[in-house]
């Protein structure tokens, strides 16, 4: 029986990634001879082993680039099991090679982002909408699906602004939050931005660029940094570009084929005849090599927004832009410090395919990290059903294919704009598909209590797993929300839930106030029955956490004297309940 695991640095020198050229050596214990066998998408070597004391090695030094291998074993070939362990007839295991110069920001690592829709988080002051928009002056009433003639127009507006944003950075401060991410703040005809008006101009209902200003400066003072979104793939049919409705002095693309931005689109039949997004003609593509409109995001977009403040970008579908596309926004943005580029990726993206394309995030170095859903999924997997397998398996997928640079990066959250609010989520037992009735559907106590506990024991995984937890505004306090627009409510200022507010803050304080959760490795100590337990860190300052999704009290037993930093219980021995969850230390 072959015997190899890629998390074991006896059987693989360097865990997950690694840099080009690096030295990795590969052993496997066996008492018959083995052959390597490694593969990319457009090569193919297979190696015959070198014998050693218990089984055989191999030492590669490899260029950059996405490899696969397994194992050929007296006629068997053997690639990745259950936890990564070699068996017969498994999948091949990836080795995700990048460039020896691959670096991503300290600064976001240990900390913690906060989501904002900005429409919907907090007002200050008197606001006004344009043509065709409509005003809400009901802060915290039922965000409308239809409009009155039954279409989706996603045109309403409550108000929420860059002033009302900074009024309370000293709340966000106090949730440990170190960066804001945004949803697009650029002028748009929608409240959810993501049909850019305008990419040089804040939308007016949020303020001014000098309001945009002092927000990111205080934000800096109190070492809040703030994340621009990047929605470089479509702008709006309305944008001064398109100028579908003339609402533009300028001549749009859609105005004249003469227009200076006619390149940026792909016309069939001019003008009503266009390629856009999914098939909305409200959101026009851009067309994918049109090297004036990548010149415009990286010469002026990205110098405008810098120099506004942001430290970051979100990159918004960022599978639908090429992969020079993505390296020159990553160059520019370089270029102006020590920024953060983040991806939209909802699957691996390390191995992602895209338009028949093997995309190059890490392989060259193009993004810093993603958005991680996947974690996401196995973690409400877990918490719903107490089955560890997803949630395993998916840990320790990440941890072998990222680069440890991008893994301590993963943006790692449980609800955002595209998706149903955590506690809605956990707490509902039937679904609902009817859009109308979801915005009538909240909660009734009993499930939303059973929500809360859930959303606890998730927000324990996210926040101490690798990566960076990305708390989408309103989830510490009880926000419900089905799918858009019932998951973008008004923030509750009046009467959050104080219990899972509290919760949030104190584990964010545990976060923040150990740097094993910045760039310290994670380890599965133990995940069966319901249960799973994980370590960050080696030696003194590691620390355990553990999570019972079973219906039953577990055991957690330690060799030594350690501390509950949530409970502040002391002891080598501790009880879990159901639901429950334990953050463990060496007591000093």
């Amino acid at each position: 029986m072959l015997e190899f695991n890629p998390l074991n640095k006896k059987h693989k020198s360097i865990l997950g990634g690694i840099k080009q050229f690096s030295a990795v050596r590969f052993f496997v214990k066996s008492n018959i001879p083995v052959t390597m066998r490694l593969y990319s998408d457009n090569d193919h070597i297979d190696r015959l082993m070198k014998p050693t004391k218990d089984g055989y090695y191999l030492d590669y030094e490899l260029c950059k680039g996405l490899y696969f291998y397994d194992f050929l074993c007296n006629g068997v070939i053997y690639g990745k099991g259950e936890l990564l362990d070699a068996v017969p007839n498994g999948p091949a295991y990836q080795l995700t090679v990048y460039p020896d110069d691959y670096q991503t920001p300290d600064w976001i690592k240990g900390g913690i982002i906060y989501q904002i829709f900005p429409d919907r988080f907090c007002k200050v002051g008197y606001f006004s909408v344009g043509k065709g928009k409509v005003k809400r002056d009901d802060w915290g009433g039922n965000p409308t699906y239809r409009s009155p003639d039954g279409k989706v127009r996603n045109n309403e507006f409550f108000g929420g602004n860059f002033k009302g944003i900074q009024s309370k950075l000293d709340y966000v401060k106090k949730l440990g939050v170190t960066a804001v991410y945004l949803n697009p703040i650029c002028a748009s005809y929608s409240s959810h931005r993501y049909d850019t008006g305008d990419y040089l101009m804040p939308d007016s209902v949020l303020g001014s660029i000098d309001d945009f200003k002092n927000l990111t400066q205080e934000g800096k003072q109190k070492g809040i940094r703030f994340i621009f979104d990047g929605v470089f793939n479509h702008t709006g049919a309305g944008s001064r570009y398109f100028n579908k409705y003339g609402d533009y002095e300028a001549i749009g693309a859609f105005n004249s084929k003469k227009s200076e931005y006619y390149d940026w689109y792909t016309f069939f039949e001019h003008p009503e005849s266009y390629a856009s997004w999914w098939g909305f003609k409200t959101l026009p593509s851009i067309r994918k090599n049109s090297k004036s409109f990548q010149r415009f995001v990286t010469e002026e977009v990205i110098d405008y927004w810098t120099n506004a403040g942001i430290c970051g970008m979100r990159l918004d579908v960022v599978d639908e832009l090429s992969d020079s596309f993505v390296r020159k926004i990553r160059t520019a943005l370089k270029a102006k410090g020590d920024q953060l580029l983040i991806g939209e990726v909802w699957e691996d993206a390390t191995n992602k395919m895209a338009y028949g394309e093997r995309r190059k995030y890490f392989t060259d170095g193009e993004l810093d990290s993603v958005m991680n859903y996947p974690l996401r999924d196995a973690i409400i997997d877990f918490v719903l059903s107490g089955r560890t397998w997803l949630l395993r398996n998916t840990v320790c997928e990440q941890i072998n294919n990222y680069p440890k640079e991008a893994l301590d990066c993963l943006m790692n959250v449980l609800s955002t704009h595209d998706s149903t609010r955590i506690i809605t989520l956990l707490g509902r037992r039937k679904t609902i598909t009817d859009k109308d009735l979801m915005g009538r559907a909240l909660l009734d106590e009993s499930e939303y209590q059973i929500g809360k506990c859930r959303e606890k024991c998730a927000s324990v995984l996210q926040f101490f797993l690798y990566g960076v937890p990305s708390v989408y505004y309103g989830d510490e306090e009880g926000l419900e929300g089905d799918l858009d627009p019932y998951n973008r409510r008004c923030f509750n200022w009046e009467s959050p839930d104080k219990e899972l507010l509290e919760h949030y803050k104190k584990i964010a304080k545990i976060r923040r106030g150990n740097k094993v959760f910045e760039k310290g490795e994670t380890q599965i100590v133990y995940a069966k029955g319901g249960t799973f337990m994980f370590k960050r860190g080696k030696g003194k300052g590691q620390i355990y956490v553990a999570v019972n999704c079973s219906n039953h009290v577990k055991e957690c037993f330690f060799n030594k004297n350690m501390k509950d930093l949530y409970s502040n219980t002391q002891g080598k021995k501790f009880d879990l309940q159901p639901l429950g969850f334990g953050i463990y230390k060496e007591k000093n």
